[in-house]
């Protein structure tokens, strides 16, 4: 009996009560961590990777409050997005889509928040302060005309129209109205290649959300602009 004891001794009462602890804490960790990726899959769209619109509202307030005047929101629309899906399918569209989230996340880097609003329409808000602003928004540009390569060896010809606002040049550090500027500053170079900057003449324009009504429209009548342009210009017809 004393042999048997000393050798059941390792494994007494105390070594089970700190086994099964440890067992229970190493569960609920890996609980833990699974609704917590659970979470942030939820926050993302599943095509682009870009955050849903929720998330992308809550991480663009904070960097609005956080950096202020320094803070420059982006509006970015595929153009021919319809036609490419008409003509080269729906798999080709993806494509594009996922490209340019992938894109938009590579320019606008990791602090940024980068939404997708809905279908071919895009927001960014980061930390952009004025004197960089003219020469970062280039860089987009020309990143945004660079052709995808398909899977299947075929190029699609992609372009998108960019709008962009800042607190000081709209007057004002509300999301929706900065939005609702790049948006109609975005309409008025539309097809254009280029960037268009907001004034605050932009924030007048009736919006939904933040986005220009009736934005299914090609062109919206406004005000003389600053523009930003690609050195290699896509002309386009129709989005």
């Amino acid at each position: 009996m004393h042999s048997a004891m000393r050798t059941q001794g390792p494994f007494g009462p105390r070594t089970l009560v700190i086994t099964t602890a440890a067992v229970l804490l190493t569960g609920w960790v890996v609980h833990a961590v699974a609704l917590h990726k659970q979470l942030a899959v939820a926050k993302k769209d599943p095509l682009t990777g870009l955050l849903r619109r929720d998330a992308y509202n809550a991480r663009a307030h904070r960097l609005l409050t956080r950096h202020g005047d320094d803070t420059t929101v982006v509006m970015v629309d595929a153009d021919r997005f319809k036609q490419i899906n008409d003509v080269m399918g729906h798999a080709a569209g993806d494509a594009v889509l996922a490209m340019m989230g992938a894109r938009l996340t590579a320019w606008a880097g990791p602090g940024a928040a980068v939404g997708r609003l809905g279908g071919d329409e895009f927001a960014i808000v980061l930390e952009l302060p004025a004197h960089r602003r003219v020469f970062r928004l280039e860089q987009l540009v020309l990143m945004l005309h660079t052709s995808v390569t398909l899977d299947d060896g075929r190029t699609v010809d992609v372009a998108a129209s960019v709008g962009a606002a800042a607190p000081a040049s709209v007057g004002s550090r509300e999301l929706t109205v900065l939005q609702r500027a790049a948006d109609a500053a975005l309409y008025d170079g539309k097809h254009s290649g280029r960037a268009v900057l907001a004034t605050a003449q932009h924030r007048t324009v009736p919006s939904l959300n933040g986005r220009r009504a009736g934005r299914s429209g090609t062109s919206v009548g406004g005000p003389t602009v600053p523009v930003i342009t690609a050195t290699n210009t896509t002309r386009e017809t129709s989005k």
